[in-house]
């Protein structure tokens, strides 16, 4: 790489995902418009589109509206195998949907109040019109991609309801954490697996299949999202701590002060260290962090190791998603362009 961001084929990281979002969301806006009315609000207000009273959003199709990383993920790799990016547009606006019906949910349980510099759709229209927004947003996601009309819309089908489920068995597990004392740092790198890795992985495969790739081509780029997804996940997680507000649209510490058991976190608790335990104790107390435990906390998951940890996972995962990826594309441009955007996605100022 000769700067951040630009490789010595194809386009920069910018110009991908802006590629990607001139794309995806004619094709996205007209399916949201499908959704019944109450619906249709909540799903253009949580996008960026407009505000709560459904006026037009200045925010537009920018921060608000999300980088659209997963839908390039699909059309790069359809590129990849030597298909057309438009013969991968179904399927990069049902993963578009189902990214964004996780998001809905997970805001909820998580208690978020803030996402892409906005107050998040539960605190704006309540959290059971949040819930079944995200609830109308999934199944429209499978009706998008069953209307493709692609030879091998069954076979996609398939792989992106298998990658739902892995999804949702993820966040119910992340869920259950919350109350337990006895995480494992294995059963929360499975937990991120499937909870971020699961449907990048599926991007891939189904950019890959819809673009006539082999069923070599198809694995190997599943493999590459897949670990692509929890080198992304662990960069999340650390963002979640040491984030740059500006940056993440969520406030510093944020992890921490809902206690969430992010990859860190769990790598610090499980450290059987002093500074672990002391982590612990901060942990599995009830009232409120204050804002200097909060610090507290956050020096203590890096003193015992759990940042460099991370970032060291994330960093050996991205180079095994390169190499997975260098064996599976046969166009070197768009090989070169989903590798700029593996860097983006793993970079912690992102």
């Amino acid at each position: 790489m000769t700067a951040v961001g630009v490789t010595a084929e194809g386009r920069s990281a910018r110009e991908v995902l802006a590629w990607s979002r001139d794309m995806v969301e004619p094709a996205l806006r007209p399916a949201v418009g499908t959704l019944p009315p109450s619906m249709r609000r909540i799903a253009g207000y949580h996008f960026g589109w407009w505000d709560e009273h459904g006026r037009p959003s200045e925010a537009g199709g920018g921060k608000a509206s999300g980088k659209a990383i997963r839908p390039a993920l699909v059309l790069l790799a359809a590129g990849a195998v030597g298909g057309g990016a438009t013969t991968a547009l179904p399927a990069a606006a049902a993963v578009e949907l189902a990214h964004n019906f996780s998001l809905l949910h997970d805001d909820v349980m998580d208690g978020d109040r803030t996402r892409r510099h906005r107050p998040t759709a539960w605190t704006v229209f309540g959290v059971s019109p949040a819930i079944l927004a995200g609830d109308a947003l999934l199944t429209l996601a499978f009706e998008v991609l069953a209307a493709g009309g692609h030879p091998a819309t069954p076979q996609a089908t398939r792989i992106f309801g298998a990658a739902i489920q892995e999804l949702l068995e993820g966040q119910n597990t992340d869920v259950a954490f919350e109350k337990r004392r006895d995480v494992e740092l294995a059963e929360c790198l499975s937990m991120a697996a499937g909870k971020t890795g699961a449907l990048l992985g599926c991007a891939c495969a189904l950019g890959a299949l819809l673009g006539g790739g082999s069923v070599e081509q198809v694995e190997s780029l599943h493999a590459f999202g897949r670990d692509l997804g929890l080198a992304f996940q662990l960069v999340d997680d650390l963002l979640g701590i040491w984030g740059d507000p500006a940056v993440t649209g969520k406030p510093v510490y944020s992890d921490l002060r809902s206690r969430k058991k992010s990859l860190p976190v769990v790598a610090a608790l499980t450290s059987a260290t002093s500074a672990g335990r002391e982590l612990a104790e901060m942990y599995h107390g009830e009232r409120p962090l204050s804002d200097a435990e909060l610090a507290r906390a956050a020096d203590l998951v890096d003193v015992v190791g759990g940042r460099a940890w991370s970032q060291a996972q994330a960093d050996e995962l991205l180079t095994r998603a390169l190499c997975r990826l260098q064996s599976a594309g046969s166009v070197p441009e768009p090989v070169a362009e989903l590798s700029t955007l593996a860097r983006l996605v793993t970079r912690r100022d992102h």
